[in-house]
């Protein structure tokens, strides 16, 4: 950690990774990044520490003493709550003094808006999105739908399912995500796919900087999250808010650097001038954990949530009307003459 608590050091690149057999950085692995949802990390830094990165020792303190008391607690049966070897985790990396993911802009924060894309985001449809009324499938998100989270999105800690492995081969990296999506990354590669060719993950081209693999996206699925059909919906970039639109100038630039056997600093740029007024980078943390379990995501086969949040919110306003119906008249405090 600095001493400027405000300074974000780059990234050290001084540790030599081990080899596949065919001379790459061998990041082979399972990359889960679980702890970052345990400890409370979010994307954007909370207002009151400014552009301050780090938290001071009081607060960093603070952070130990709850993670050691959620470790306490922990107990190995279903929907049980704790956690396990978090302050450890905590006290193995300087990125358990950090206070967001998101390094620039210099104060944490995702970048204002631009003016186009401030109507499109107010008017999203999602079921994360407090007080909307939810009639039918068209009042909720891809995500809500299990189509996909999208991308950058998957790069970003969920509540669960946040495993991350890596499988590599001659001119491939291959990212496989728990939750709903597998990355193929070809190497070296020149070639981009015309503009109308795009996926939700959009395109990706990886080269090594040195140690570094620099894998550079573009051609994602571009829209937003208020048009009532589902193949004209856009997944959000923004992990936290599936509002966000997506425009066709997109670009993502990934880094993956391996600083130790245990650990890959990932750091993600993402640029599209049509919605963001600036880029925004984020950076944190992948921590190997070649035990942890993938198990099946089946999000579609499962998602009665779509009925459930459909019929809870009909009864809620139901439940609203009524109450508002049965309730007495105001008074008439006019004057008479």
């Amino acid at each position: 950690m600095p001493d400027d608590l405000t300074t974000i050091p780059p990234i050290t690149t001084d540790y030599e990774p081990p080899r596949t057999p065919w001379g790459d950085p061998d990041l082979r692995g399972t990359w889960p990044i679980e702890n970052l949802d345990q400890m409370g990390m979010r994307i954007e830094r909370p207002e009151e520490f400014g552009n301050r990165a780090w938290l001071t020792d009081e607060e960093y303190a603070e952070r130990l003493a709850e993670a050691r008391a959620s470790d306490d607690s922990f107990v190995n049966e279903l929907r049980s709550g704790g956690t396990q070897g978090l302050a450890d985790w905590l006290e193995s990396t300087d990125f358990g003094r950090r206070n967001s993911m998101l390094i620039d802009p210099p104060n944490g924060r995702f970048p204002p808006l631009t003016e186009e894309a401030q109507p499109l985001q107010a008017a999203g449809r999602s079921s994360w999105v407090s007080g909307q009324a939810r009639d039918w499938i068209t009042d909720l998100d891809i995500y809500d739908r299990c189509v996909t989270r999208g991308f950058p999105a998957s790069m970003f800690p969920f509540p669960y399912n946040n495993g991350i492995r890596i499988f590599q081969a001659p001119g491939l990296v291959v990212i496989h995500h728990e939750m709903m999506s597998t990355r193929i990354v070809p190497l070296g590669a020149t070639e981009r796919w015309s503009d109308d060719v795009r996926t939700y993950m959009g395109q990706p081209i990886g080269h090594w900087d040195g140690n570094t693999l620099v894998i550079e996206t573009t051609n994602i699925i571009h829209g937003d999250a208020a048009d009532p059909e589902i193949h004209r919906r856009a997944a959000s970039p923004n992990a936290w808010d599936t509002t966000y639109p997506t425009s066709p100038e997109a670009r993502v630039v990934e880094r993956l650097t391996m600083v130790s056997p245990e650990r890959i600093i990932y750091e993600i740029t993402y640029s599209d001038p049509l919605v963001y007024t600036a880029p925004w980078t984020a950076r944190y943390d992948w921590t190997r954990d070649d035990d942890y379990e993938f198990y099946e995501f089946a999000c579609h086969e499962g998602n009665v949530q779509v009925r459930d949040m459909i019929n809870s919110s009909r009864a809620q306003r139901r439940l609203d009307a009524e109450a508002a119906a049965a309730a007495p008249a105001p008074e008439d405090t006019g004057s008479g003459g």
